[in-house]
């Protein structure tokens, strides 16, 4: 009989290999915060995900794939024989120009699998040292296209940060970037990850090769592919519908979501879609910015490129939020990210964490997250930059141009008020279809920075801040006869009908007492009260009034603008030097949509309305303080004196903005 002590000491056998476990392997910079696996309720989640997503028409339908694969293929037969032709032109061998070879390489969305129905394709053209950007590719290549019957709405960027060509190939849309690399025959099987492909270029060149880069990154360092891509596609489109997707107007794009959820899989590498997505919202409320998020480590080289080093390099510590990327050189991909931008989307991360609470513990369904964001009923207060051009083609560089401009807009105005008043850009213009002109608009949420003490009568004066960004805007280097930018300050009664999905504004429903900021409400509810009983059943007739004269579906800008012009002259007087005298006080209350509003917090816009645009505007902001409401006398105003104030023309110049806003 063996006793236990004996049995202690016998040795003891050594598992079959099937069954020994390998150390969790470390994916990213730190080890996982959760090796858990789904649990049944987690699968049954991520089952009810994947068909929320499938019934929301995020998925390509096999006919479109095949359209793609088909485009590129012609693509590259394009790129091919423009290099060849170019090859023979310069006096090259018959065996070089036979060699002679240019590659097409995807990045994006469609690299990573995360593209949906109508989504465009990155692409990156690839060719030989004797074939440069700044002739053969803007000037020779484009001609090419340009006398191509499948290829529409073709539009050089050659002075963008990643010049970039765009058109659409037989219906779709390509962003076409080229880089030359040291080489004289690019081979078919170019390894673009190899660090050689960096030699002798220039920088241009490294940032348009980057993209590419990095996406193959990116499906290396991610523990499962297919959970990444449910993942990335689920938070786009949720970052879409609550207006948080836009890296050109300071908020995220493609690739910056695809980092922030290629990290999130780091920490839980064996994760389910359905707990990856309630996780992103739990790390990034929490996460400690300007801390960097980072999928490997930073390394330098003996290239000599700049890489993100916030130690080294000034300019990097300013950064607010960011999200390098893994390849070299590691670049943060969020630099556009303003004071303002960052706080919207940590509210949106805020409010995506209590659905996901709730999506846990059944109270709702997945179908709650998605709600679109009503932007134009988060702010009493916007700018509105309509811009106009002589024709479409005119318009879509016009716009693109004013678009990739917008941020500095909302960079300035934290400058010049002291972060005090912040902006929050809608992603996307609008157009009214109605209208005949050329013509989109942007739109700008505007609330005073919450927590701050509201002082009576404290204004803002912004005039110097749009007088600035418009001559940035008239810097264009392509700018045309026609091409007009107009600014101006909406309340949310004037904002116009074609920005909303059904044409018509939504009704809003009273804010219970208990979300009122109370201490915001001293000395005010007296005064508001009062000037209630004053106004209610005149300013819903002046109001419909006004929102006809203003809406571009009753006259064009130009024909505004020619009405507008004496009133222009008479209101500026009285905001001379910005701040009213006493003895105004009263018709500072009565007109303040003249040049003063009041700003309150809000949040961001809706996806589900339709892109379009015009002057105009409305929006209701649920969180404004009572004593935000005094203005109500401006809808007393005769019609077109609102935009008449911050409307300048008959000199020659573009129209600005000329009035301050007070809060």
């Amino acid at each position: 009989m063996v006793g236990s002590d004996d049995f202690n000491s016998l040795p003891t056998p050594s598992p079959p290999p099937a069954e020994q476990k390998d150390p969790p392997m470390q994916w990213g910079v730190t080890k996982p915060l959760s090796n858990a696996g789904p649990t049944d309720v987690d699968i049954q989640r991520t089952k009810e995900l994947e068909k929320f997503l499938v019934d929301s028409g995020l998925y390509e339908s096999a006919e479109e794939t095949a359209k793609r694969e088909d485009v590129l293929d012609r693509l590259k037969k394009v790129v091919k024989d423009w290099v060849k032709e170019l090859t023979r032109l310069r006096g090259y061998t018959d065996q070089m120009v036979e060699d002679a070879n240019a590659v097409i390489f995807t990045f994006g969305s469609y690299r990573l699998g995360v593209h949906g129905p109508g989504a465009d394709i990155d692409t990156l053209c690839v060719g030989p040292s004797y074939v440069n950007r700044e002739e053969d590719f803007f000037y020779v290549l484009h001609n090419i296209l340009d006398e191509m019957e499948e290829v529409t709405e073709l539009q050089p960027v050659p002075d963008a940060h990643v010049p970039v060509m765009k058109f659409k190939f037989d219906g779709i849309s390509i962003d076409l970037l080229y880089a030359s690399i040291s080489l004289l025959v690019v081979p078919d099987d170019l390894d673009i990850s190899n660090i050689s492909v960096l030699y002798d270029i220039d920088e241009p060149t490294v940032r348009s090769l980057n993209g590419c880069r990095v996406a193959d990154q990116i499906l290396k360092l991610v523990p499962d592919v297919e959970n990444f891509r449910t993942t990335l596609r689920c938070l786009k489109f949720w970052a879409k519908r609550r207006g948080v997707y836009s890296n050109v107007t300071g908020f995220l794009g493609g690739v910056n979501w695809a980092l922030l959820v290629a990290r999130l899989c780091q920490f839980y590498p064996k994760a389910n879609p359905s707990m990856l997505v309630s996780r992103f919202f739990i790390i990034y409320t929490l996460w400690r910015w300007p801390n960097a998020v980072t999928l490997c480590e930073i390394e330098d080289n003996e290239l000599g490129f700049s890489v993100w080093n916030p130690k080294k390099n000034p300019w990097d510590r300013n950064h607010l939020m960011p999200i390098i990327t893994p390849s070299y050189p590691c670049m943060n991909s969020s630099y556009n990210v303003s004071a303002s931008t960052l706080r919207v989307m940590m509210e949106q991360f805020q409010v995506g964490k209590r659905i996901c609470e709730d999506i846990e513990l059944n109270k709702v369904q997945w179908s709650a997250l998605f709600e679109p964001y009503l932007f134009f009923e988060s702010y009493k207060n916007y700018l509105q930059v309509d811009i106009i051009a002589a024709d479409v083609d005119d318009l879509r560089a016009w716009r693109g141009w004013v678009e990739s401009r917008l941020r500095q807009l909302t960079l300035m105005i934290e400058r010049d008020t002291s972060g005090k008043l912040q902006c929050h850009p809608c992603p996307h213009d609008y157009v009214d279809s109605s209208n005949q002109c050329s013509h989109c608009a942007f739109f700008m949420g505007l609330q005073r920075k919450q927590g701050e003490v509201i002082q009576e009568g404290q204004q803002f004066d912004i005039r110097q801040t749009v007088d600035e960004f418009r001559h940035q805007i008239n810097s264009y280097m392509y700018w045309k006869p026609g091409m007009e930018i107009y600014v101006s300050h909406v309340r949310r009664k004037q904002i116009p009908s074609y920005v909303f999905p059904e044409g018509y504004r939504r009704t809003r429903h009273a804010r219970p007492a208990s979300q009122v900021d109370k201490a915001s409400c001293e000395g005010s509810v007296e005064r508001v009260s009062k000037r209630k009983k004053e106004v209610d059943v005149p300013d819903l007739e002046v109001c419909e009034k006004k929102r006809q004269s203003i809406s571009p579906q009753k006259e064009s800008i130009g024909a505004l603008t020619e009405t507008t012009k004496p009133e222009v002259v008479s209101r500026d007087k009285e905001f001379n030097d910005g701040v009213i005298a006493p003895n105004h006080r009263k018709h500072t209350a009565e007109n303040s949509d003249n040049g003063c509003c009041n700003l309150s917090s809000g949040d961001a816009y809706s996806e589900n309305n339709e892109k379009g645009s015009s002057p105009g505007g409305t929006c209701s902001n649920e969180a404004s303080p009572p004593q935000l409401l005094h203005n109500t006398h401006k809808e007393e105003l005769e019609p077109n004196a609102d935009l008449a104030m911050v409307l300048k023309s008959g000199d020659g110049e573009k129209n600005v903005m000329r009035h301050v806003i007070e809060i």
